[in-house]
């Protein structure tokens, strides 16, 4: 089914939703005005409909594939990575000192969640990549920057990041590589890495390993990792690929979807790297790179979603079937109510999905401009919420794609299940969903829950506004906000970690309601209460946002019941 990027709708939450004019308005992002910003999402929103979509199914029946120790990748998978390595594509965010375009993290937000639309399997490369080159920028001797962001930035290269290993996933700390100094101001990394997305191609002429490993006198747990450069071959005295070093593909993982992109298990033995940052501060720096794959991650989760929409709707449209209760309909099923249900649900799902990750960029934009510390707080507390609101997004839609397709939808060859497939990972890796909603009533609440209530502040502030015109809307968000503000004092006066942990899932997702129902709330006014959008909130609002409710009763239960149970009684 052909692709259509949604270029409009970004332009839209760019002008009236989510505030792009305060980045554009610093001198840091100045360069980026309207002219360009709608040059930019028209140029790749092309590319993605015309290289990469046609893509999505070929990586799926083709899947990647390791031969003699070397990985082949799908059919025409080259041609599309070529198109967005020389459109530039791979980190228009980047320094331009290293050939990047210096534009904001909110237009690099929204050419991924048109890449992950088109073909997931594919986007993941560049993905890890533009977090690679963000841990250079901010970690990296002068030496190395010199070397590899250049070549990363313009696709050349590509880059990836390893973590986990057979025994240390999220335990991160747990891990066994080792580093070894050999003197001369390299390394020797050996251990084994699994899950290891784009390990290899057959299509860059270098990939570039971040790795995690311990040094001799590194201290147990996490504390003691430091992270290394670790390319698939050497730089000669020229910067151009040399010797094969010594790091090996082991095996690709049998994957339940994204089956183009080759997830791997790598080998090192004795490979040759080099310390990026300081000995001992490997977490600090890879961290750079993975809440950089957070934001990104989550926006896989809303294109995926987009995808499947389209997808469903092109069926909808198509579809002949029953007797709908509706005068002079088009004869298909999307006359049915329970379809028509459906459809406006996963619409509204990812317009709000999309707004909070636009949103969290925005304010990485502004941090990044003004070096503020409220805007660096807004973004360290919407970058759990982003990940994990925009996968759950992706998966729910994807599912109810599935549904709506009805038993084609259970068969493979119409595509609707492979974007439920694909897209399931997204929960799991870069952090689970259940470490991010942690993270958000754990570190992100440190600060005496002071960065939420101002943004509770903000959605109370704009429903007053609504008042006059969308009444009742209006106060349903408002409603909404106070009661998630109970549900923050509730949180901010537990002691027992154990009482947030269990909650905190719920209340992530209480978040998001509220959230999406804050920027639906927007594009109505914006259109004066009256349009598509507008419809959009009112059924948003109406039918959605209600479950923050539900939600907030999960998140304030505390864990009492959850550990009443012993161990033994779970049975079976």
């Amino acid at each position: 089914m052909p692709y259509r990027a949604p270029v409009e709708e970004f332009r839209f939450l760019f002008d009236h939703v989510v505030g792009l004019d305060r980045v554009t308005g610093t001198d840091r992002f100045k360069e980026a005005t309207p002219d360009v910003t709608a040059a930019i999402l028209g140029e790749a929103g092309r590319m993605c409909e015309e290289v990469l979509a046609p893509l999505q199914r070929v990586g799926d029946t083709n899947p990647a594939r390791l031969e003699n120790g070397v990985v082949r990748t799908p059919p025409g998978f080259a041609d599309g990575y070529r198109a967005i390595a020389e459109g530039g594509w791979v980190a228009i965010s980047a320094d331009p000192a290293h050939g990047g375009m210096g534009l904001p993290m909110a237009l690099t937000t929204a050419v991924n969640d048109m890449m992950s639309a088109a073909c997931l399997s594919l986007q993941i490369n560049p993905l890890m990549s533009q977090g690679q080159i963000e841990a250079l920028e901010n970690h990296a001797s002068d030496e190395i920057r010199a070397l590899y962001l250049p070549k990363l930035v313009s696709g050349e290269w590509c880059g990836t990041m390893n973590l986990t290993e057979p025994q240390a996933g999220s335990d991160v700390g747990a891990l066994k590589t080792r580093a070894a100094p050999r003197g001369d101001g390299t390394y020797a990394i050996t251990g084994q890495k699994i899950y290891i997305s784009w390990g290899d191609n057959d299509f860059t002429g270098n990939v570039c390993h971040l790795v995690l490993a311990r040094l001799p006198d590194g201290a147990p747990g996490t504390k003691g990792i430091s992270l290394f450069l670790v390319p698939k071959y050497l730089p000669d005295t020229d910067g151009r690929p040399g010797a094969d070093n010594s790091l090996q593909v082991v095996s690709l993982e049998n994957k339940m979807g994204l089956h183009g992109a080759p997830t791997c298990v790598m080998q090192y033995d004795g490979a040759t790297g080099w310390l990026v940052g300081e000995k001992h501060d490997g977490m600090r720096a890879m961290f750079t790179m993975m809440n950089n794959a957070r934001l990104g991650v989550g926006v896989q989760g809303i294109g995926v979603a987009d995808g499947a929409y389209q997808h469903a709707l092109a069926y909808a449209r198509e579809r002949a079937q029953g007797r709908p209760l509706v005068k002079d309909g088009t004869g298909t099923i999307i006359d049915h109510a329970n379809v028509r249900r459906m459809l406006t649900t996963m619409k509204a799902e990812t317009f709000a999905a999309r707004a909070i990750a636009l949103a969290c960029a925005v304010a990485i934009d502004m941090e990044t401009a003004t070096g503020a510390a409220e805007w660096s707080a807004r973004a360290a507390f919407l970058t759990p919420i982003a990940k994990a609101v925009g996968t759950y997004t992706g998966i729910s839609v994807a599912n109810t794609g599935v549904q709506l397709h009805g038993g084609m939808g259970y068969i493979e060859e119409t595509g609707a299940a492979q974007y439920l497939r694909d897209v399931r990972v997204t929960a799991i890796y870069e952090g689970t969903n259940g470490i991010q909603a942690m993270d958000l009533v754990g570190r992100k609440l440190m600060d005496g829950g002071e960065t939420a209530n101002s943004l509770l502040d903000e959605i109370e502030a704009q429903a007053e506004a609504a008042r006059g015109t969308l009444p009742d809307l209006a106060e349903a968000v408002w409603q909404a906000a106070e009661s998630l503000r109970e549900g923050l004092d509730w949180m901010l006066g537990r002691d027992d970690l154990n009482d947030r942990f269990a909650g905190a899932v719920p209340f992530l997702r209480a978040w998001g309601r509220v959230l999406g129902a804050h920027f639906h709330l927007a594009a109505a006014m914006a259109e004066g209460g009256a349009g598509p959008r507008s419809t959009l909130a009112r059924i948003y609002v109406t039918r959605l946002l209600p479950e923050h409710a539900a939600l907030l009763a999960h998140a304030t239960a505390g864990s009492g019941d959850l550990f009443a149970l012993s161990v033994e009684e779970f049975g079976p």
